[in-house]
């Protein structure tokens, strides 16, 4: 793989809502969106689709996956206008404080997405 891979929920509308923000910044065509909620050939996919529905998931390109605040961390840093934020969210403690909090989102995330919807 020669580029980050993200696995994203096309099918949440605020998923989709910030991905395309992250996707407009990506000039460089760096990173290989896939959405998960589409994809047809699931024998593909790095983990069972219901694990990369439930959180934010990247491949790296040695293969590698991450989860959650890192993986936020790691398209941060793919991203020009993004790349300061993903060098502030890497100082020690911060990775840590992100993931705590995307937890959180993650309890209320259901609710939000049916306000959305």
């Amino acid at each position: 793989m020669t580029q980050l891979r993200v696995f994203f929920d096309g099918a949440c509308p605020m998923c989709r809502k910030e991905i395309s923000i992250y996707q407009q910044a990506d000039i460089h065509q760096a990173i290989d969106w896939f959405d998960v909620s589409q994809a047809q050939d699931i024998d593909r996919l790095p983990l069972p689709r219901e694990t990369l529905l439930a959180r934010f998931h990247v491949q790296t390109t040695d293969g590698e996956l991450i989860s959650g605040a890192r993986a936020f961390i790691a398209v941060w840093q793919e991203l020009p206008k993004w790349r300061w934020l993903g060098r502030a969210a890497r100082v020690p403690g911060i990775p840590t404080m992100l993931e705590l909090g995307y937890r959180g989102f993650l309890r209320i995330r259901p609710a939000i997405q049916r306000v959305f919807r």
